[in-house]
């Protein structure tokens, strides 16, 4: 039987789980997420859901959970929206055990059909850092081009990564 992808807008019913999953994964995590040692109790997951439900609300910047056959397995969404320019960026994570599965692909084609075809977006970009292939694999397989290379774009603990680029526009989406 094929495994049955959903996503569900992130709110606070979703804070436990999240949590238990966060502190699960987190040496998994901690490899391409700067924010991850900042988890370190409940509230600190409650803090996240709460300002990016505040988010979503004020500024249009839809944040989901993803589950498979029902289990939370990872958080995507829209990181920034700007309707004014009909561009978004999409940001995501999913637990170690997730990865492999087509998981991340789905939930991202499902985002992308929410930004064109809901939002009218004309651009969609997806930033990984340069050495996290599994990350980047998604936009490559999604038929994202690769736009840029930024140099020394974030601090991940004792080192500065550098950032790729892909960006995707509402005329080139093929949906999945």
């Amino acid at each position: 039987m094929k495994p049955h992808n959903t996503l569900e807008p992130l709110d606070l019913s979703h804070t436990d789980e999240l949590y238990q999953l966060i502190i699960a994964n987190k040496g998994y995590l901690r490899e391409w997420l700067a924010w991850i040692d900042g988890v370190n109790t409940v509230e600190d997951t409650q803090d996240f859901i709460e300002s990016c439900m505040k988010e979503a609300h004020s500024r249009g910047t839809p944040t989901f959970i993803m589950l498979l056959d029902g289990e939370i397995c990872g958080v995507i969404g829209y990181n920034h929206i700007s309707h004014l320019n009909r561009t978004g960026t999409i940001g995501y994570w999913l637990a170690e055990k997730f990865t492999g599965k087509g998981v991340m692909t789905r939930a991202v084609d499902a985002v992308l059909r929410l930004g064109f075809f809901d939002f009218k977006l004309t651009k969609i970009e997806i930033r990984c850092a340069e050495a996290n292939f599994k990350s980047r694999a998604i936009p490559e397989r999604l038929g994202f081009k690769f736009e840029a290379t930024l140099r020394q774009c974030e601090w991940l603990y004792t080192r500065y990564v550098d950032h790729t680029v892909y960006t995707l526009l509402d005329t080139e989406y093929k949906p999945l």
